[in-house]
């Protein structure tokens, strides 16, 4: 690279750029600049302060409690129970509501179970055997029932058998039940009481109505019309949810409750409503030996002799979860001056994009770039090159002609050239006026 080279990259460090007013009468590039401040102006009014609504401060901060409470009655009649009658305090699980409770829709019961020694369940491959030494005593059985005892116990003349184990006994039976045990939990009712709180704003609100009628809430169900009464008919839950009662009910599921709050707190606070939401959160479409849900709990007893024993359950049914979640939003100052910047911020991101269409990509481009960009030198220059042309001036001959009989008319019209640059400098530094293009 060059010394002048270097000299010129030097100079135009200290360049300054300024803007230049240009009217361009091209009727393309006109309608695109329109069209483009439309649409960011539609895109402000209608998408940012009126859907989104981003002239607001937002509180996602949700504080909220739920309680919860579940009523309704079953009777069953079997060889293992006999008659029963089964109410809130059999069926529920934990019996103090919470956001996550289970209700109980089909069982296996193992009855009167003693500790004792007894054969290991068939089908458990840890607690098969073909002989004694394949069951060392005081190891578990790896899922199954209780601790090897060291004897193999064989059934006849056959070769295989189960390890003899110490355990309750009998070991819990694995007859599954064709029809769902509690066919009546279907016209159970759900009580779910949700009280919510926005600290930012201090602001407050439940999804019970306030009244001073103390039989509503005995004779009131939830609808689209009436949101302050959450009270639920189990079989519609598990409807809305899609899923089928019966089906569900045999080998238990997962349903999701969602309560969704959404408030505009520049408006009442009765326009702050709760919205209510289904969804069954097991995957109901994947067939495998571990699908639905179920847990196990045993009852305890004494006989007369003071011996325990118990009676153990394993227990189907459906878990729901009450998830809430909202936010709430009101006017501030600050959000709404940040939006209005960025609509501004937009409108020139639109004229830098149609200034690049008009100086490079429209016919006459070229055109209105030399009009656009325009190159203006300092007063100093300016006086440099009027006392370099005084001196060639001065150093002129005054009636000498150069040999050959012909005047040197190069210098005069350096002069000349000089006096002309100088003028348009004057009118350079003239009050700057708009320029008209056509």
């Amino acid at each position: 690279m060059g010394q002048a080279a270097w000299k010129g990259f030097a100079q135009s460090l200290f360049d300054y750029k300024t803007a230049k007013f240009v009217v361009a009468k091209s009727k393309k590039v006109g309608l695109l600049y329109r069209l483009l401040q439309l649409t960011i102006l539609l895109y402000l009014l209608i998408w940012v302060f009126l859907i989104k609504k981003s002239y607001q401060d937002i509180d996602t901060s949700l504080q909220s409690a739920v309680v919860t409470k579940v009523k309704g009655v079953a009777y069953t009649n079997t060889t293992m129970l006999g008659e029963r009658l089964w109410d809130v305090a059999d069926f529920v699980i934990p019996s103090q509501g919470e956001n996550v409770f289970f209700v109980v829709t089909n069982l296996i019961v193992t009855p009167n179970q003693r500790q004792g020694i007894c054969a290991e369940r068939e089908g458990i491959p840890d607690g098969e055997c073909s002989e004694d030494t394949d069951c060392r005593a005081g190891e578990p059985v790896v899922a199954g029932h209780g601790l090897k005892t060291g004897r193999c116990l064989r059934v006849g003349n056959s070769t295989q058998g189960t390890c003899e184990i110490f355990a309750w006994c009998p070991v819990e039976t694995m007859s599954m039940p064709t029809d769902p045990l509690l066919k009546d939990a279907e016209g159970f009712t759900i009580f779910i009481k949700n009280f919510i709180r926005f600290p930012k704003f201090n602001f407050s609100k439940a999804n019970v109505l306030e009244t001073n009628n103390k039989d509503f809430l005995k004779t009131c169900h939830f609808s689209s019309k009436n949101l302050y009464c959450p009270i639920f008919r189990l079989g519609s839950i598990v409807r809305w949810a899609g899923a089928d009662f019966q089906d569900i009910a045999l080998k238990g599921g997962v349903i999701g409750i969602h309560i969704e709050w959404d408030c505009d707190l520049d408006k009442a606070a009765s326009k702050c409503n709760p919205r209510y939401y289904f969804n069954r959160l097991d995957n109901k479409h994947t067939k495998s030996i571990s699908s639905g849900y179920n847990f196990r709990f045993a009852r305890y007893y004494r006989d007369p002799n003071g011996v325990e024993f118990r009676d153990l359950m394993k227990a189907y049914g459906i878990r729901f979860d009450v998830i809430v979640n909202g936010k709430a939003g009101k006017f501030s100052i600050i959000p709404t001056v940040i939006n209005i910047g960025s609509g501004l911020a937009l409108m020139g991101a639109g004229a830098f994009f149609c200034d690049l269409v008009l100086i490079y990509l429209i016919r006459k481009s070229e055109f209105y770039r030399d009009k656009k960009f325009e190159k203006v030198k300092g007063q100093e220059e300016e006086a440099s090159v009027e006392l370099e042309a005084n001196e060639i001036e001065q150093e002129l001959p005054e009636d000498k002609p150069p040999e050959g009989g012909q005047q040197d008319e190069h210098p005069q019209e350096l002069v000349q050239n000089s006096r002309k640059h100088n003028s348009n400098c004057q009118e350079l530094f003239e009050p700057a006026r708009s320029t008209l293009l056509v």
